[in-house]
């Protein structure tokens, strides 16, 4: 694209968009409110078709064209949100992946040779936005996503700019302070003695699975971090057919081999029966296999039904066996008074995985692996690399974490959520909870009333034993 059609183009979007301001009842333009800010700060904005990324810092007098190009992305992504936020707008501007890949509207996906100057740069970060999925909109009802909070967009823009790793107090001091903050927290809202528990935060609650599944077998079976497979014998594993998918991608990541994990009938509402658990354990002795662990479900993917926790656990005390808490969605209940009880046995679980990016709504991606033994974590996934992990340091070296994790490099996911729980407090927090719970208990009884629906489950419904409620549009 030329500059000159970029120009342009910049220039008809951003006349296309304005901000209501609600105290002067006017409607501010783009162009207006940046005028009034260069006014404001005495500096023209620059001709961005003239600049490119080697003229932005470190580079010599790039201060000022490092703040002015950092504006102007700042003005387009609060442009986006206060159109995420508006119903009348689209959620998505659709085109077929043929169309986006040949080119719209001068937007092009290929990577060019030379470098394109700062004002192309904008328009793609414009262009970018557009023809996405607006997940913060009050009309997109897909998968994860929980609208967009303000504190945690504000968190997610810090630790970008901060772009360090989490692995040693050395290099990332604050945030991992604020990780074992909310870790310690976090297992004290699941009701473990503060004498115990562990955790790190992960890339998202499948890996969260695998954590738990990975300390289970290293728990039962230590010689297999050494010795591989071939030194532990035929292992089981256990979950309810509404479970999530990931407990089997972990079996098959850890070579224990998705045959080897029983799939435990549910009852009508999508909760695993205890006896058909006690049943198949019986039946992978016979069967020449090791019962190792059973992952039970607090808030199933499709609906949302909690697994009856203490008796689950009553089962695995009974066998000896790791019992699992695939929280993701439903830990968050864990905040509320109210909702907690809904959890009841949680407390007796090995490990817990609980999803923040849930219905806490913190911003994708926020997960941790919870573990009730101290130290198993470290045992089990530690090689000592001595360039990070030097015993001598000038401070107490438990801070240095990263030994704990499967990986080495670590995005820092922690400082959003620790700044949105300053914001909210616990209070706001469970506020919050309750009128997720009050929103699903709405939705039912509206669409109780209607005739072009009918509901899967005709019973009376209460509050996240399945707050996706599953639906049959007639037509």
């Amino acid at each position: 694209m030329e500059n000159k059609n970029t120009t342009k183009r910049l220039t008809t979007d951003r006349t296309a968009e304005c901000v209501w301001d609600e105290n002067r009842q006017d409607v501010i333009t783009p162009e207006k409110d940046s005028k009034e800010r260069q006014i404001q700060s005495g500096n023209e904005t620059s001709n961005f078709s003239t600049i490119y990324s080697k003229d932005l810092l470190p580079e010599k007098n790039g201060e000022e064209p490092t703040k002015q190009f950092l504006l102007e992305v700042v003005n387009i992504l609060l442009s986006y949100v206060n159109k995420s936020f508006d119903r009348t707008s689209k959620v998505l501007d659709f085109h077929y992946p043929h169309q986006m890949k040949e080119g719209l509207e001068g937007f092009s996906l290929d990577l060019p040779d030379k470098p394109d100057n700062l004002e192309q740069i904008l328009v793609d970060c414009r262009d970018t936005l557009k023809y996405g999925v607006k997940t913060a909109h009050p009309r997109f009802f897909n998968q994860l996503s929980t609208g967009l909070d303000i504190i945690g967009l504000a968190g997610e823009w810090l630790t970008s700019t901060a772009n360090t790793n989490i692995f040693t107090f050395e290099i990332s001091p604050v945030f991992l302070l604020m990780e074992d903050v909310l870790l310690k927290k976090m297992q004290e809202k699941i009701g473990w003695p503060k004498e115990e528990g562990d955790g790190i935060f992960s890339p998202g609650g499948s890996i969260s699975n695998l954590y738990s599944i990975l300390l289970a077998r290293y728990h039962r079976f230590p010689e297999v971090k050494t010795k591989g497979m071939a030194a532990v014998p035929k292992l089981a594993l256990f979950t309810s057919e509404h479970s999530h998918y990931s407990i089997r991608k972990a079996a098959a990541v850890l070579g224990i081999g998705t045959e080897n994990v029983f799939i435990i009938k549910c009852n009508e509402r999508g909760k695993m029966i205890p006896k058909e658990l006690d049943y198949s354990i019986m039946r992978a002795k016979s069967g020449g296999l090791i019962p190792l662990y059973v992952n039970a479900t607090a808030g199933t993917t499709v609906y949302g039904a909690i697994d009856p926790l203490h008796d689950i656990a009553d089962v695995c005390e009974k066998h000896k066996l790791w019992m699992h808490v695939d929280a993701a969605w439903g830990g968050g209940l864990l905040m509320s008074k109210e909702h907690s009880v809904k959890l009841s046995g949680i407390e007796r679980a090995s490990s817990v995985t609980w999803n923040p990016h849930k219905i806490m709504g913190v911003p994708l991606q926020c997960s941790a692996i919870l573990v009730r033994k101290k130290g198993l974590l470290e045992a089990c996934n530690q090689m000592c690399a001595e360039y990070l992990f030097q015993p001598d340091k000038q401070y107490d070296v438990s801070y240095d974490t990263g030994d704990k994790a499967i990986q080495c490099g670590r995005h820092v996911d922690v400082f959003k959520f620790w700044l949105m729980w300053k914001a909210k407090g616990t209070e706001g927090f469970e506020i919050q909870i309750n009128k997720c719970l009050q929103n699903a208990e709405y939705l039912y009884s509206r669409l109780k009333e209607r005739a072009d629906f009918e509901l899967v489950f005709k019973s009376e419904v209460r509050p996240f034993k399945h707050i996706h409620y599953k639906i049959i549009r007639i037509y």
